[in-house]
């Protein structure tokens, strides 16, 4: 962890300092542009708007960025003309070039979209050989850490820390929970912790599916059963279908006034998932700096 440098003097009810993370990729993207395709794409057809962002997001303060590299995984890319290298290479160029050392980049990594057998029809095999080139290819940009993240599955979360821990980089690992502290497949906080146990991981949380004042619950139960540090990084409340366009309940201000709370529960990592955009970054960041003039 000693290769992520925190410069936000802010610290969480333990004294330890508080990293600002960015904001959604994906739906940030989406607002960008009215072509809604699956966002790995934008890396190599509209890689503008992939920069646009990441320096929207280090203006707005956040400290570790996450490249596009989200669902970029062999799974996804080998319907398309694409290859997972020119798609995670593309990234990793647009995001160095981007931030131009103002902040730390993280590669994303997304879970992939079908499920293991006997529940699907993905083999642990295949599983690990589609996160190891993501990833491989990946690394061989230079990110600073790797940060898996919307995992609803421990099976496949281990599977993608094993693919991750044979590069000598942080990990940080996040699954997806709902208000109960489940995942999508029952796996509970306990199970997530219980399953990453013989691995290495820098930082343990949530992301996605709740919004913060949902989430923060959740986060209060990682703090209960490990001292790893916590990070979080909620949605922006629930979305809804509204006149053609998907909206998010949660505001600039009441987000930040409800994922504050989660420093309490010793989180060193805060930022915002669906929804979130730089300005609401920007706000956290704000409110961060308040609370240092305590």
């Amino acid at each position: 962890l000693c290769a992520i440098i925190i410069s936000m003097e802010v610290t969480d009810m333990y004294g330890e300092k508080v990293t600002l993370l960015d904001g959604a990729v994906g739906t940030s993207l989406w607002e960008k542009t009215d072509n809604k395709v699956s966002v790995w794409r934008y890396n190599v057809e509209n890689p503008e708007i992939v920069t646009q962002l990441h320096q929207e997001y280090v203006e707005a303060g956040a400290e570790i960025i996450l490249a596009n590299t989200f669902g970029a995984n062999a799974g996804n890319i080998k319907t398309s003309d694409y290859s997972v290298q020119q798609i995670v290479k593309s990234a990793m160029e647009i995001a160095k070039s981007a931030i131009a050392g103002r902040a730390k980049i993280a590669l994303a990594v997304g879970p992939l979209s079908g499920l293991l057998e006997p529940y699907g029809d993905i083999s642990a095999d295949l599983a690990f050989q589609m996160f190891d080139e993501q990833i491989g290819y990946g690394v061989e940009g230079g990110p600073d850490l790797i940060f898996i993240q919307t995992f609803t599955d421990v099976e496949m979360l281990k599977i993608a820390l094993k693919a991750a821990n044979q590069h000598n980089l942080p990990v940080f690992a996040s699954m997806s929970f709902d208000q109960t502290g489940h995942t999508m497949m029952g796996n509970s906080v306990q199970d997530m912790l219980q399953s990453i146990k013989g691995f290495r991981v820098d930082a343990v949380g949530l992301n996605c599916s709740l919004g913060p004042k949902a989430a923060v619950p959740v986060i209060e139960e990682f703090s209960k059963n490990t001292d790893l540090p916590l990070l979080f990084k909620p949605n922006a409340g629930k979305s809804s279908f509204v006149n053609g366009k998907t909206v998010y309940e949660s505001d600039i201000e009441t987000f930040s006034k409800e994922a504050l709370p989660a420093l309490n529960y010793g989180v060193q990592y805060i930022g915002g998932c669906c929804g979130t955009n730089a300005a609401y970054i920007r706000r956290l960041k704000e409110e961060l700096a308040r609370l240092q003039e305590r």
